[in-house]
């Protein structure tokens, strides 16, 4: 599969990042921004994810493709090396690389939308077929330990402190 992510996406990136515990800190945040629940995409080894604020491009590299159960409403998910989206506010768009398991086949999700910041609802879409799928937004909520808290905050602080280097395009 050819990569989405060229280098004149990575040249407009207003964030760019490396490695996993960084790259998840920053999904982490970026999905809190964007209301949505914080275990929406439990990816591992991401490797590099970015996000270009002019556009909401937003992606995430990871070593190799990955399948996760979410429990509490007994989905299975499929997840590339490459996850793509345009994001705003409580709506994630133009997603690539994400596919949820519908009975026996597996069904590329292209929109994920939560109608409120106070929704307790997520809705997942599938463009194609016109399939929609609503479930609990807590199905998606992980759990991060209080340390783990405290050092995204000391991390998002410090780099909220951080000069931002502007690029012209």
């Amino acid at each position: 599969m050819t990569s989405l992510i060229t280098e004149e996406i990575r040249a407009k990136a207003t964030e760019l990042y490396h490695g996993n515990d960084e790259c998840m800190t920053q999904a982490r945040r970026l999905f809190k921004e964007m209301n949505f629940p914080n275990g929406l995409l439990p990816l591992r080894d991401v490797e590099e994810c970015g996000y270009v604020e002019e556009t909401g491009f937003v992606w995430l590299k990871q070593k190799q493709e990955i399948e996760h159960t979410f429990e509490k409403i007994d989905k299975h998910v499929r997840y590339a090396t490459e996850v793509t989206a345009y994001v705003e506010p409580c709506k994630i768009l133009k997603l690539t690389g994400v596919q949820a398991k519908e009975l026996l086949i597996w069904v590329t999700i292209n929109e994920i939308t939560v109608e409120t910041p106070e929704s307790d609802k997520v809705v997942f879409k599938n463009n194609f077929t016109g399939l929609n799928k609503i479930f609990p937004k807590d199905a998606f909520v992980v759990e991060v330990k209080e340390e783990t808290q405290v050092k995204e905050k000391e991390e998002v602080d410090a780099v909220a402190a951080e000069p931002v280097e502007v690029k012209e395009v």
